[in-house]
C-alpha cells in the first residue's frame, strides 16, 4: 500500500476515512458515492456527451464503462449496455424507496455508481443507469 502522502486515490477503500472521503470529492460526490445518493436527472454534463472514451470511477480510478456502449435512455442519466469488463463492477439488492432494485458499485471502492435495469438495448437488454459525478470521462487520445 501507499504511504499516505501520496495520491489517496489509490488507496483501498478501507483505509480511508470518512475525512479522507470527504477532503477527496467534492460534496455532490460524497453524497452519490459515498451515501448511495442520486443526483438530479439532466443535471451533469455526461449525460449527453459524446466524446470517447472511457469512463472511469471518480473515487479511485477504475475503468468502468466505454463510450461505445454509452447511449440516449431517454432518463437524464448517463446510460450504458454493459461495462468494461464483467468484473468492473459489482450488483447489490436495493430494497429503498419502498422498491426492490438493483444497485451498481464500483467492484474495486465500493463507490454508488447508480441502478442497472432489465430495459436497455441489445446486445445485453441492459440499462445501466448511472450518475455523472461518480464518472470521470478519460477521453481517447487522437491519433
Amino acid at each position: 500500500m501507499e504511504s499516505s502522502d501520496s495520491n489517496t486515490k489509490t488507496k483501498a477503500p478501507a483505509e480511508k476515512s470518512d475525512a479522507e472521503w470527504r477532503q477527496e470529492l467534492t460534496p455532490e460526490q460524497y453524497y452519490v458515492t459515498r451515501e448511495h445518493g442520486t443526483e438530479r436527472a439532466f443535471s451533469h454534463p455526461s449525460w449527453d456527451d459524446k466524446t470517447a472514451g472511457t469512463y472511469t470511477c471518480v473515487c479511485c480510478g477504475e475503468p468502468l464503462f466505454r463510450s461505445e456502449t454509452k447511449y440516449d435512455s431517454g432518463t437524464g442519466w448517463p446510460s450504458f449496455y454493459k461495462a468494461v469488463a464483467d468484473d468492473a463492477v459489482s450488483e447489490h439488492k436495493d430494497r429503498a424507496l419502498f422498491m426492490v432494485r438493483t444497485e451498481v458499485r464500483c467492484a474495486k471502492c465500493e463507490a454508488h455508481l447508480g441502478h442497472v435495469f432489465p430495459d436497455g438495448p441489445a446486445p445485453s437488454g441492459q440499462r445501466y443507469c448511472m450518475n455523472g459525478v461518480a464518472l470521470t470521462l478519460e477521453p481517447d487520445e487522437k491519433d
